[in-house]
């Protein structure tokens, strides 16, 4: 049986959400199953040296451009949020949370619902009160994941997630790994629809 693809994303990325868009469609395509992987993007550039692109001089005016050039090139649904880029740490322990607790399809469907939130109706997704209202337009129990996002267990797995995503090289969002090979960025796709129809490039 093929190999999964292991999807790793920050909910405050631009480009891992139009990742989102495309990933479990792709993957289905060539008979693959997705793992999706939360990571902090903040804790990674603390060991990267990297810092998000709208805050890097002269850079930061071009990928704003870059953001909604990219969506409306592929027709995806996209409005610059008024606050960029957030803390996703909340939202990212609610997902390893629903993995454990609900499973991976409810799990994804959340992520899919964060995204739309943050980079389509400007929903500051980095506050925990807003989370829980997207979990519950998605019919979660928000007591419960309100309870679940504090579980030390959840805070300790978030923590594990991270460093086992640097293990692997990780070092932006979207980051695919997928038979060995990794993949940086939204731009890739075409290169990792190459790979998964060809079983090479």
């Amino acid at each position: 049986m093929a190999a999964d693809i292991d999807f790793y994303f920050d909910f405050s990325s631009p480009y891992g959400y139009f990742a989102s868009t495309r990933i479990d469609e792709l993957a289905q395509r060539y008979g693959r199953r997705v793992n999706w992987h939360p990571v902090l993007l903040g804790v990674v550039f603390k060991t990267s040296g990297a810092q998000p692109l709208t805050m890097v001089p002269l850079k930061g005016e071009y990928s704003i451009r870059d953001f909604v050039r990219t969506a409306r090139f592929h027709g995806i649904p996209f409005n610059m949020p008024p606050k960029f880029p957030i803390a996703s740490v909340a939202a990212a322990r609610a997902m390893l949370w629903l993995q454990k607790a609900v499973g991976a399809q409810a799990a994804v469907g959340f992520a899919k619902a964060v995204y739309r939130a943050f980079f389509v109706d400007g929903i500051d997704v980095g506050e925990a009160n807003s989370m829980l209202r997207i979990a519950a337009q998605q019919g979660i129990d928000t007591g419960a994941l309100a309870a679940g996002i504090e579980q030390p267990e959840i805070k300790e797995q978030l923590k594990t997630e991270v460093e086992q995503a640097m293990l692997r090289g990780v070092f932006g969002s979207p980051y695919i790994i997928v038979d060995g090979e990794p993949f940086w960025g939204f731009d890739r796709f075409d290169q990792l629809e190459a790979l998964l129809k060809n079983g090479s490039i």
